[in-house]
């Protein structure tokens, strides 16, 4: 997984700046519950915007577990290469994290600045520092100044709750147009948990992961290991199942904490544990919840798309080829031309490098069959299907006819306003 780079600076803001929420975002921020044992602040640090939050402070309790997923990119930043060793702790105390500076590609400094910050979040949070988590997000290649981090730690510390669950989300976002939550409930046994979680993500989307910043918190007591293995797998049909522009982050960062401070449940002993499987059910609505926020939140994004593949010989194929129609400059701007261009997603599914049969390939928008058997559908009619075209939310069902597997991918169109947001990333 990963993030998007920050594309708005003080002398760039006119640019790239985003003109106003998504035409996709959801109509409010939801209203997120207090979780037991986590305290959350936002703080302002400075580093890139003016007069808005940009620093999240996490306080968790002694009793957290940890579990999480960063990014595959071979340039991960700083602050990721540091997290990938605490997870192996499976505890947290604590998590930081900023926008406006990736903290990537910056050298020893970079690793300098990550330990500073944590020592900083330790002393003000009476913990260790190697059990804070740290994520950056922005601009890649500038050297942090993390004494403005460090500055504002204190202040953002006095100001910790069992609320502000909105600004914390609003805190770490970057080119996103609004801030994601989520929140859901679910039974361990008779007791029931919460699930709470955040995330920013608006460019720069692909899997390996997706994104991204996704934190999730939970009341539960569920042991490291256990958290971890759910955590990987339902990683895989949410964060790394949605993809804006096929670029990965260097600084994705997917990150789940479960404090056991909820009310007392049977012990948790293994995923596939029975009185566990309402918590798995929830979890992953939660993950797929914010992944498909940030696919809505795909800049420059008027169409948000849901492309559906069968007929595959095995599940990783039918997601290859989901993620290489999803991933298509032809397809994404056809999306946004509101141009049911189906030889676009033919061109797809052969270049994807998976096995499909050519003479049993059938595709539709969404209601409207378009092509089978190799060719268009007889009494074909576009009127209909361009009229489909014009929503904002648009399905692509494509059957390659070759065994039973399926996949959902997530993505939406390319636009002009993609190209304006990231021709001033930086300037």
């Amino acid at each position: 997984m990963q993030q998007p780079a920050d594309t708005t600076s003080a002398a760039g803001a006119s640019s790239s700046k985003p003109k106003g929420p998504s035409p996709l975002a959801p109509l409010n921020f939801p209203s997120l519950p207090p979780v037991p044992g986590v305290r959350v602040a936002a703080g302002e640090a400075g580093l890139r915007y003016r007069t808005r939050s940009d620093l999240l402070l996490v306080e968790l309790a002694p009793t957290t577990t940890a579990a999480g997923v960063t990014t595959k990119s071979k340039t991960a930043s700083a602050p990721v290469e540091w997290c990938r060793v605490r997870l192996k702790t499976g505890k947290g105390r604590a998590l930081v994290a900023n926008a406006g500076n990736s903290n990537a590609f910056t050298g020893k400094a970079g690793v300098v600045a990550v330990k500073r910050t944590a020592v900083a979040a330790a002393k003000a949070l009476g913990c260790k520092p190697t059990e804070v988590y740290i994520a950056s997000t922005g601009v890649i290649g500038e050297p942090i100044k993390v004494e403005k981090i460090e500055a504002a730690i204190g202040p953002t510390a006095a100001k910790l709750g069992d609320a502000g669950w909105q600004a914390a989300a609003d805190s770490i976002r970057t080119t996103d147009t609004f801030a994601k939550g989520v929140t859901r409930r679910a039974r361990i046994g008779k007791a029931t948990v919460v699930i709470n979680g955040i995330a920013k993500g608006s460019g720069m989307i692909a899997p390996d992961m997706a994104t991204m910043f996704a934190f999730l918190f939970t009341d539960a007591a569920i042991p490291a290991r256990v958290l971890q293995k759910l955590v990987s797998e339902l990683n895989e049909t949410t964060f790394n199942a949605i993809t804006v522009d096929s670029d990965t982050s260097t600084s994705d960062t997917l990150l789940v904490f479960a404090t056991g401070q909820g009310a007392k449940h049977p012990p948790v002993k293994s995923a596939t544990d029975k009185h566990l499987r309402e918590f798995k059910v929830a979890l992953h609505e939660a993950m797929l919840d914010l992944a498909l926020q940030i696919v809505r939140d795909g800049e420059g994004a008027s169409k948000f798309v849901r492309i559906n593949v069968s007929g595959a010989k095995t599940v990783k194929a039918a997601k290859q080829i989901g993620l290489t129609i999803a991933n298509s400059p032809l397809v994404k701007t056809a999306l946004a031309g509101e141009d049911p261009n189906w030889g676009r997603v033919v061109a797809a599914v052969g270049k994807s490098g998976e096995h499909a049969s050519r003479d049993k390939l059938k595709i539709a928008f969404g209601p409207h069959a378009v092509a089978a058997k190799g060719a268009v559908v007889p009494g074909y009619v576009e009127a209909p299907v361009a009229a489909y075209m014009k929503g904002k939310e648009l399905e692509i069902h494509v059957d390659v006819g070759v065994g039973k597997s399926k996949f959902t991918v997530w993505t939406c169109d390319l636009g002009y306003d993609y190209i304006r947001i990231n021709a001033s990333y930086r300037s």
